[in-house]
């Protein structure tokens, strides 16, 4: 018998619309340096991009909360929310600064899964900024970081079989998608740093008079050089982690929200219709 997962959060047409639109300028934000022409007036004021992508971003992710929010993220969910955020959170300096080995991803994978697309993108954003917090990583960069890591947890609450497959082909599934997408991570966020790295670097940098071939040449180079050990030690801890505590952590969180159940309506009775035994 197939029992249906429990959503903390539905997504209705205003919640698809705010992400589709928020998802579209995390776009031209990461991919700018391809998507602009030499000429541009983007490229001429390529300093001051980050700044001005960033504060679009965040007014974005927020417009984005406050509307997945108003379809459907009640108490119980703000609770479940708070506290896989904060887990996340102080999971992620554990790592930080040896070799990319971040367990806060794999995480965020199971969270997506269970709980899927909408909170996945809602804990991934919220999980990052507690982090920055946490550990004084706040500038340019973060709203860049919570887009990414909110497409990331949301991509696992879209894989599918998620009211069906159980067991090791559903831990399988999830290391593999890890996987890719600790990589996929890593590239994203090398997007948003390369085009303002030194010009020294010529081989390898960001060129506004280059062809898109060139450029996306340079960028490949770029990320080969650069973040290929801390993705790769990024994957591997995700799936490590997975297949290991995958089970157990997939079993607790499906617990606890067959405990909460989000679907289910709060009510109150009128104290003068309750019957008292004679």
């Amino acid at each position: 018998m197939t029992v249906r997962q429990a959503r903390a959060v539905r997504l209705g047409p205003r919640s698809l619309a705010a992400l589709a639109l928020v998802s579209a300028v995390g776009v031209v934000a990461f991919g700018w340096p391809f998507l602009a022409p030499p000429a541009s007036a983007l490229t001429a004021h390529a300093q001051d991009a980050p700044w001005l992508f960033a504060g679009l971003l965040v007014l974005l992710v927020a417009v984005v909360a406050a509307t997945i929010s108003e379809s459907g993220l009640g108490p119980k969910a703000v609770a479940m929310l708070g506290v896989l955020a904060a887990t996340g959170a102080a999971l992620r300096p554990i790592g930080a600064g040896t070799a990319g080995l971040e367990p806060m991803f794999f995480l965020m994978v199971l969270s997506g899964r269970v709980l899927g697309p909408g909170f996945g993108f809602v804990l991934g954003a919220i999980t990052l900024f507690a982090s920055a917090l946490l550990t004084g990583g706040v500038g340019p960069w973060l709203p860049f970081q919570m887009l990414a890591m909110g497409w990331f947890t949301m991509g696992a609450g879209l894989l599918p079989g998620p009211d069906r497959l159980r067991g090791r082909p559903e831990v399988w599934l999830l290391a593999g998608y890890g996987f890719l997408a600790a990589f996929a991570y890593g590239t994203v966020m090398n997007m948003a740093g390369w085009p303002f790295m030194s010009a020294l670097a010529s081989g390898i940098a960001f060129d506004p008079d280059a062809s898109l071939t060139g450029n996306l040449a340079r960028f490949t180079a770029y990320c080969l050089a650069t973040s290929l050990g801390w993705d790769l030690g990024r994957a591997v801890i995700t799936v490590v982690l997975t297949l290991t505590l995958g089970k157990p952590v997939l079993k607790a969180l499906r617990r606890a929200t067959r405990r909460a159940a989000f679907e289910a309506p709060v009510t109150f009775q009128d104290p003068a219709q309750v019957k008292h035994p004679t």
